[in-house]
């Protein structure tokens, strides 16, 4: 056990507050105007899952190319986590929301207008940077406006709206695609972001008056530049360090993938192209999802603030039946799963989303207030690494199969073995730590490191 620390300096500060944010009608407000930015983010993040076939026959590209427009859009997302997360902690959550909801509209009208393949790919990388900026302020808003124990509530329920941006995809953009074209509907669709950008600019605050969580170990910049990469590593090796942000990254990277895959691109041209659905049944079928995420995550978020012992049956629980159900349909004697099972599938997919949400409940707790952003970017990368990954996959062996998508929708069973594997690795770690905090016994200190090239002995990096 290390030493304890000498009276000159006094220990850290507990993970929590002394005094909680109360939340109320003033929190609710603040916290609903940052929900609404992420809610344009989802609908422009997903406009191109009902959009997909007309991006083939527009820029003239194969499902390899096609899978690339999603793939370079969450790998922009996915590396941007750790970044976003560190300018939260760093900036506050207004500014770095307006600059999301900034750059995501650029990119949504880039995309309306884009003449070529490669013009569209840099609008939805664009549009993807800006997209990376918003989940996580949310749930950082979230966390500084509410107690904590509405925190796995409040998670959800900015999932559960942010979900709805992806029925207003398929409700609403599709209809007005396929009625008034390419351009009018990405053009027009691109006058949300600056809506919700006025009450942004105007109202928003990064916290209540008088609740300024602490800063970041205060520190003297260096010549050299080493205050500033002093603070980055910390953040990131002491958010690393806990096994709690570990195994939110795993169970949000083993949850909500498949859903992920199936509604930003690849679940449409699967019902049409693969089961012979009609458009207008595919996306009834998409729309489903939809509404299944939303009443899951409700469920979830119900059953973790009452219980934190159901987090990890939960999680295990949604990626087994999805693994099962996805099993039953690719098997299915014949050419064709019937809609029954069809139904069921979509149903399952939508616990995908809330399941997800549960990373959160294990990095949060696990980090104290100044290191809440940096974890929520590390868990929030698993689910868009691992959707990357399988939107790729299933390109890819779409081409070499010459369209079979049982083969190709087979790699999603290996992307959840490899998360399953590493979520029962941590979860002992994890919950053995969580009970240490709860016990109120010392946590186990982590080894100094070495002070940045150019400091001054004697005073910390930044």
């Amino acid at each position: 056990m290390a030493a304890p620390a000498p009276a000159s300096a006094p220990a850290p500060a507990p993970h929590e507050p002394s005094q909680e944010p109360p939340g109320g009608r003033r929190a609710a407000a603040v916290w609903s105007i940052g929900v609404a930015v992420y809610f344009v983010a989802v609908i422009f993040r997903t406009s191109l899952g009902v959009a997909g076939l007309e991006a083939v026959d527009r820029f003239h590209v194969n499902a390899s190319a096609l899978s690339t427009f999603s793939l370079l859009q969450l790998l922009v997302y996915a590396g941007m986590q750790i970044p976003v997360g560190l300018m939260v902690d760093r900036l506050g959550t207004k500014r770095v929301l307006a600059l999301g909801a900034v750059l995501f509209t650029a990119g949504q009208l880039g995309f309306a207008l884009a003449p070529s393949y490669g013009t569209a790919l840099a609008a939805r990388a664009l549009l993807g940077c800006g997209d990376a900026m918003t989940f996580i302020s949310v749930l950082r808003l979230g966390t500084r406006w509410f107690p904590a124990r509405r925190g796995p509530l409040m998670a959800q329920l900015a999932g559960l709206i942010g979900m709805a941006g992806n029925l207003v995809s398929t409700l609403v953009l599709a209809p007005v695609l396929h009625g008034l074209g390419w351009t009018a509907a990405f053009a027009g669709s691109a006058a949300a972001g600056l809506l919700v950008l006025v009450p942004l600019v105007l109202f928003l605050r990064d916290h209540p008056e008088g609740a300024e969580p602490p800063p970041p170990h205060p520190t003297r910049p260096t010549a050299g530049g080493g205050a500033r990469g002093g603070f980055v590593r910390r953040q990131i090796r002491d958010s690393w360090r806990e096994p709690g942000t570990r195994l939110g990254l795993w169970v949000h990277f083993t949850t909500q993938f498949p859903a992920m895959v199936f509604l930003l691109l690849w679940g449409m041209p699967f019902l049409v192209e693969a089961q012979g659905l009609p458009r207008t049944t595919a996306a009834g079928l998409l729309t489903l999802v939809v509404a299944s995420h939303m009443a899951f995550g409700l469920v979830y978020g119900q059953i973790i603030g009452r219980r934190q012992g159901a987090r990890l049956p939960l999680a295990l629980g949604t990626v087994g039946t999805t693994a099962a159900l996805w099993a039953a349909v690719l098997a299915f004697p014949g050419e064709r799963a019937p809609m029954w099972l069809l139904v069921i599938l979509c149903v399952v997919l939508g616990s995908c989303g809330p399941a997800s949400m549960i990373g959160f409940d294990f990095a949060r707790p696990a980090n104290p207030a100044e290191r809440q952003g940096t974890a929520s970017g590390i868990t929030n990368m698993g689910g868009f690494l691992a959707s990357m990954a399988t939107l790729l996959t299933i390109g890819v062996l779409l081409d070499a199969t010459g369209g079979d998508y049982r083969i190709a929708f087979s790699s999603v069973f290996a992307v959840e073995l490899l998360g399953l594997a590493q979520i029962l690795r941590l979860r002992g770690r994890t919950l053995a730590r969580e009970r240490e905090r709860e016990a109120g016994l010392p946590r186990p200190r982590p080894a100094p490191s070495p002070a940045p090239v150019g400091t001054v002995p004697g005073r910390a990096a930044e």
